[in-house]
């Protein structure tokens, strides 16, 4: 038999809601799927616990625990909060790190195995175009600037709202950029252990990342799966190795044979480190 786990939730972006009076989910609630798998929830407006996020204040008109969660590069104050889940490698039994790209991946159709793909052939020959460029901040100037660098080359298309070339928005993201030998994958701003879905979408398509965002990526993820600006010493360095690989089947293959993960795998991608923090927190 299931615990119980009286939860509330507040001050999330648009889509991330409930209905307290239905106890219904409604829209991406990645955290009431994955509790789910272990107590049940009762979404209550007298909660235990509530989960909130930086949208608003909402979440000071309850007196319960309170467990605070972004998405955005924003560190924890325990002086709001009694836990946290976030990026951060804090020494404190209040928080758990658990990243956006742990996240992106728990709710992938490939989150449990993930293996690459063994025909390299098949992976070169899906790919018929060069780079993509997905964004809606316009104002990540290294990432605009790799952008730059990189056009002048080959084309970058942009799909998104930053700095658009292809004359549309792009509807489904993997679909997208699923035809693309590269995906530009820089964070919106850095920080040691912030990693978002921007890391892990192209990997769900064989695309490889050009990433830049958590100078200690490779805690989580083998950095050999990917171009990682960290082990470059300049743009210009970083932006003629993705020529040379572009150029060079060898390389590109070698990239494309890596696992993803290190070994062992980082338990900061596992979702049952939250049941287990949970079961802490809840005695």
């Amino acid at each position: 038999m299931k615990k119980k786990l009286k939860l509330a939730f507040s001050d999330f972006w648009v889509g991330f809601e409930y209905n307290p009076n239905s106890n219904t989910p409604v829209g991406d609630n990645v955290f009431y799927k994955i509790l789910s798998e272990r107590f049940d929830i009762e979404i209550s407006n007298d909660p235990d616990f509530i989960i909130f996020s930086v949208f608003g204040n909402n979440h000071q008109r309850y007196s319960c625990k309170k467990i605070f969660y972004t998405g955005e590069n924003i560190r924890p104050n325990f002086e709001f909060c009694d836990y946290s889940i976030s990026f951060d490698y804090i020494e404190d039994d209040r928080n758990i790190r658990y990243p956006l790209s742990g996240i992106t991946l728990y709710e992938s159709n490939k989150k449990d195995l993930f293996e690459r793909e063994t025909d390299l052939e098949k992976i070169k020959n899906s790919k018929i175009k060069f780079c993509n460029f997905v964004f809606s901040n316009a104002n990540a100037n290294l990432r605009n600037t790799l952008m730059s660098e990189l056009s002048k080359y080959k084309k970058v298309d942009s799909g998104g709202r930053a700095l658009n070339n292809i004359g549309y928005l792009i509807g489904d993201k993997l679909e997208f950029i699923s035809e693309y030998k590269f995906t530009i994958a820089f964070e919106n701003s850095e920080y040691p252990g912030y990693t978002t879905e921007k890391i892990v979408h192209p990997k769900l398509v064989e695309s490889i990342p050009l990433y830049w965002g958590n100078p200690v990526v490779n805690r989580d993820w083998n950095t050999k799966s990917f171009i990682n600006m960290y082990d470059f010493t300049s743009l210009k360095e970083f932006v003629e190795y993705i020529i040379e690989v572009d150029n060079n089947d060898d390389l590109y293959f070698n990239i494309l044979k890596e696992s993803h993960f290190n070994n062992p795998k980082s338990k900061d991608l596992d979702h049952r480190s939250i049941l287990d923090f949970f079961d802490k927190i809840n005695p």
